[in-house]
């Protein structure tokens, strides 16, 4: 299976003026776990999850104030629609994280989650062990 099988159709990009609070609240309602942030200052793109915001409210940073820039995680690995979910489990053990960025052509296209590569694999699982 790739990919394109399990990538999330719903992908939200903000800008790096986009405080926490809006970030969870555009995550909140898409019912999505991360978001793609896009800086067209740097022409880059990057990367804030529900752990960054969770992270940066916890330590008592105020969520109206704080922007996504500030929590942006820049150094992304990207995937492409064509990666086996087996390469794509593998990059993110391998960087410890649970949401991959997935680019096409000139942008994202979507993101895939961990959650995503086990909703694919779990009814292929059930069918080898009925049949087993």
């Amino acid at each position: 299976m790739l990919v394109r099988d399990a990538m999330s159709t719903v992908v939200l990009t903000i800008g790096p003026t986009h405080t926490l609070r809006q970030a969870a609240r555009l995550m909140s309602a898409r019912r999505i776990g991360a978001a793609v942030v896009h800086d067209p200052d740097t022409c880059g793109l990057g990367i804030i999850t529900e752990r960054d915001i969770l992270d940066a409210v916890g330590s008592g940073l105020d969520p109206d104030r704080e922007t996504a820039s500030a929590h942006t995680t820049t150094d992304v690995v990207f995937a492409a629609p064509v990666w086996t979910l087996e390469e794509a489990a593998e990059a993110m053990t391998h960087g410890g994280f649970r949401h991959l960025i997935v680019l096409d052509g000139d942008g994202p296209v979507c993101i895939v989650s961990v959650r995503d590569i086990i909703r694919c694999w779990a009814p292929a699982r059930r069918t080898v062990a009925a049949a087993g």
